[in-house]
């Protein structure tokens, strides 16, 4: 990329409008103005221009905002109106082919697209934006755009349970594109959100370091954390004189074990092991252990890798073979998992 040509990320919201979302609409465009204007601030700050896009679906597609300037954003108060079926096929298509026509022209373009739906498809199939009438023809279809889209594209979709996440492999997403959120609440949406501005931090760090779409946008795993990510991202390993690892035995709260392992304990200066879903809170820093040789990553840039924004996120370990997440401790109540790992700064 030559000097003048800036980084344009085109970022699109395809948002369920369909009448079980009625509960949830004031929290949607809440949510979705939220978004919004954590993507303003950060494109300030890492000198990125992005444009959104807005789709809602229901019965219908429609396209209620197009590739326009995330720093002259309206609220989508006026634009999201919930009622009708779900045509979540229909709106995978047609957005990705109306964003496929948006100029490239000079500069480093870049998609990401998520996709927010709270039930299975049951309406494309006579959705006058559908190409095909065929279920199964649609399924395929959307498969194949998937599997032909370039590197510069990134689908991710979120739905509500388990079924959903089967029917959205099947459909060809990246398993690891795939997030599962709880529709019941509005707790539950803000937590989407959450989870939302994580992949997009992620994405727009990742961004700055020449990558240009990824299939892991939801994953802590081994597509997201390995060697060329960690080379990517700009880690560089603590000096080995700095940090001590030590063996967790038995259930024991992190103050009580560091003692018991005849070193001394320091607030803030013991890392566990990410090994269940955990909060993780903004002024928490991230460490990132190498398995086969115990090299240590830690510092902003381990935040940057795993797309931890600035506010409380819930994050999980994904398989990885080759590093393990580890995450600061300011508690020396916290109770440590047996069979896990303890890493101590000096």
């Amino acid at each position: 990329m030559s000097k003048n040509q800036n980084y344009i990320n085109h970022v699109a919201l395809v948002l369920d409008a369909s009448s079980s979302m009625s509960h949830l609409s004031r929290k949607v465009v809440e949510v979705a103005d939220q978004q919004i204007a954590y993507l303003a601030r950060r494109s300030r700050e890492l000198d990125q221009e992005t444009r959104v896009t807005v789709y809602v679906f229901a019965d219908k597609v429609e396209c209620v905002i197009y590739d326009k300037d995330v720093l002259r954003m309206p609220s989508l108060k006026q634009l999201y109106r919930a009622g009708g079926m779900t045509a979540l096929l229909a709106a995978a298509l047609k957005s990705q082919r109306e964003l496929a026509q948006t100029a490239q022209l000079y500069g480093d373009h870049s998609f990401l697209t998520f996709i927010l739906t709270d039930g299975q498809e049951n309406a494309s199939h006579r959705s006058p934006d559908a190409p095909t009438k065929n279920p199964r023809a649609l399924v395929a279809a959307v498969a194949e755009m998937i599997e032909k889209q370039d590197d510069n594209w990134t689908l991710a979709v979120l739905v509500p349970d388990q079924m959903g996440k089967r029917e959205a492999t099947q459909c060809g997403f990246p398993k690891d594109n795939i997030a599962i959120w709880d529709a019941t609440s509005t707790q539950g949406l803000e937590e989407a959100g959450q989870v939302i501005q994580e992949a997009t931090e992620k994405f727009m760090v990742g961004r700055t370091k020449g990558i240009r779409g990824t299939r892991a946008v939801f994953s802590t795993g081994a597509e997201a954390v390995n060697k060329d990510t960690i080379k990517a991202a700009g880690l560089t390993p603590v000096n080995p004189s700095e940090y001590q690892l030590v063996a967790v035995a038995r259930d024991a709260g992190i103050k009580e074990w560091v003692v018991e392992s005849g070193l001394t304990y320091r607030t803030g200066g013991a890392y566990y092991q990410l090994s269940k879903p955990e909060k993780v809170q903004a002024r928490k820093q991230i460490a990132v252990l190498e398995k086969s040789t115990d090299r240590v990553y830690s510092g902003p840039e381990a935040r940057a890798l795993l797309g931890l924004p600035d506010v409380e996120v819930r994050i999980k370990p994904d398989h990885n073979d080759d590093y393990t997440i580890f995450v600061q401790s300011t508690s020396v109540n916290r109770r440590l998992v047996p069979n896990t790992r303890l890493l101590i700064m000096n």
